[in-house]
């Protein structure tokens, strides 16, 4: 019963960083972020039924000492992302020789994906109780104030009234694609960093799998082209068209990186490669995601690293 006591305090430590948010501070808002950490951490080390009990006591905490339609949403948008995330990392079934086959890397990526599109969805349905008007209407509102902080309504820069309010609908319409970017990347961080942390407590039941070597399935790559044409839809059909683009695009931009590693190990420029590679992606502030997350959807569709993955080895030809 031991993981009862850590799923408790798990759940109450997680439900404080994320109602330290209310005091709208700077550093309230970096603990906030961090709030799915002790779940993935007890889930991974002790087991998923300890991330359950986390995610609903601190539900409970924050329904209690916040407000009901808080405690829902930590739960839902919270707590159970990173529960799910987790319980998919242990899965593992024994093979006919006894070893243990874990569930995928790659895999996992691609359901880190879902589950950030996902939850952008659940978060917008209970933030207006699922009336979609309401929806557009706060998401037109937050456009709205971006897209003045950024283009003076005045000056030499300044936009006209027709064109300032088609750019609101545009940051309005992509808002769902920009948030599950945000969001797939934070989840697989987390992902990476709680692994982590319980691999290095020896409480890690599952060898981690080396990054550089993941590779998401085929049905990945499908489910980014269903989600275009599903983001033609209105309402919040739309909407998950959007968030599941938008969480895919970073996946695949994530396979894209962990390619360029795989495929650099063992050469002797491989530092200055990678040093030049993210140094370019911070001075281009992610224009380059774009060109990583098409070099990982044809790596994904033409499988070339998996071709040679399997491909038996030659013996080496005898001299003459």
């Amino acid at each position: 019963m031991n993981f009862v006591a850590t799923g408790i305090g798990a759940g109450l430590v997680s439900a404080l960083l994320w109602a330290v948010v209310l005091k709208a501070t700077p550093l309230a808002e970096v603990l906030y972020l961090l709030a799915p950490i002790p779940v993935l951490i007890v889930s991974l080390g002790w087991n998923h039924r300890s991330g359950l009990i986390a995610a609903v006591v601190g539900g409970v905490a924050i329904a209690a000492f916040v407000s009901p339609l808080g405690g829902l949403g930590f739960a839902l948008i919270t707590a159970l992302p990173a529960w799910w995330i987790a319980y998919l990392t242990l899965l593992g079934r024994p093979r006919e020789d006894g070893v243990m086959e874990w569930y995928p890397v790659g895999r996992l990526l691609a359901w880190i994906a879902a589950t950030a599109a996902f939850t952008i969805v659940a978060a917008g349905l209970i933030s207006t109780g699922g009336d979609y008007a309401s929806y557009n209407q706060k998401g037109r509102a937050i456009a709205e104030a971006v897209v003045n902080m950024h283009f003076p309504q005045a000056g030499p820069s300044g936009l006209g009234s027709e064109s300032r309010s088609q750019v609101v609908d545009l940051f309005a319409q992509v808002a769902p694609f920009v948030s599950a970017l945000g969001f797939t990347l934070v989840l697989s961080l987390y992902l990476w960093a709680a692994a982590w942390i319980v691999l290095a407590s020896k409480r890690l039941p599952r060898p981690w799998s080396p990054v550089p070597e993941l590779m998401m399935p085929r049905a990945a790559a499908l489910a980014l082209f269903a989600a275009i044409a599903l983001a033609s839809i209105d309402g919040f059909a739309g909407v998950f068209g959007y968030a599941l683009a938008g969480a895919l695009f970073m996946a695949f931009a994530l396979q894209g990186l962990a390619a360029i590693h795989d495929r650099t190990r063992g050469k002797p420029a491989r530092p200055f490669i990678l040093s030049g590679l993210y140094l370019l992606l911070f001075l281009t502030q992610g224009i380059l995601m774009l060109a990583l997350s098409l070099f990982g959807l044809a790596d994904t569709i033409f499988g070339a690293r998996r071709r040679l993955a399997v491909r038996p080895k030659q013996p080496p030809t005898p001299s003459t």
